[in-house]
């Protein structure tokens, strides 16, 4: 019988079974809102008017087939309403797709700055403390690097499809119509099932590398998170 994934997270580690549901919740908000921010400045205004300029994650994430996707499989998708007749640029659509991702970047920087702090600076005479904060973060870190290289990838619905598209008409006009539908279908599906063997030891390696790399330089100590 197939095992639900929270609860084997939870068995190994309450801290990093909660901090994956948060982590997954508050990335997918904020990279939405990151596309909503660029559309705004690229001259296009259905963000606000649909009220998508919002941080509550129910805006974000679609009720309910997401949020059931969440809960049976442990990750899910985000929408933002744009309206790229709206954009004032030629590779305004191209900036709007990339803007996503790049918040996910932002926030596994950010992660992997607190991490190096918090494991340098934080209270050493509170191992457990310690050991949890940097647990919750090092989830971050992953999550948001995975978030940056999943969606950079070329294949729809994916941001990498439309900034490619943008850049290359005639990629985009490869998934127009239903036989495009379905070749981007079998071509998500197999990237879903492949493509994460490769990403999720590539962003836990990254993460990683660039924590101890900080850790080098601040003296600090690194701690396997749980």
């Amino acid at each position: 019988m197939p095992s639900w994934w929270l609860a084997d997270a939870w068995e190994v580690s309450p801290t990093r079974a909660i901090a994956w549901v948060c982590w997954v919740i508050v990335s997918i908000t904020l990279h939405e809102l990151g596309h909503g921010w660029m559309a705004i400045r690229c001259g296009d205004s259905v963000p606000i008017r649909s009220g998508h300029m919002t941080l509550n994650p129910f805006v974000h994430i679609p009720f309910p087939w997401a949020w059931v996707m969440f809960l049976v499989f442990g990750f899910t998708w985000g929408l933002m309403p744009v309206q790229p007749a709206n954009f004032r640029g030629r590779y305004d659509d191209a900036k709007v797709a990339f803007a996503g991702p790049f918040v996910n970047l932002i926030l596994a920087v950010g992660c992997i700055i607190f991490d190096v702090a918090w494991l340098t600076y934080g209270p050493v005479g509170r191992p457990e403390l310690l050991q949890t904060v940097h647990t919750i973060v090092f989830v971050g870190i992953i999550l948001n690097l995975v978030g940056f290289l999943f969606n950079l990838l070329p294949v729809p619905p994916l941001d990498g499809s439309r900034i490619l598209a943008d850049f290359v008409p005639a990629f985009g006009r490869l998934w127009q119509g239903q036989a495009g539908a379905i070749i981007g279908l079998v071509a998500f599906i197999v990237l879903f099932r492949y493509a994460g063997a490769v990403i999720w030891p590539t962003a836990r390696l990254t993460g990683a590398l660039c924590v101890d790399a900080g850790l080098a330089l601040s003296g600090g100590e690194w701690i396997d998170p749980n």
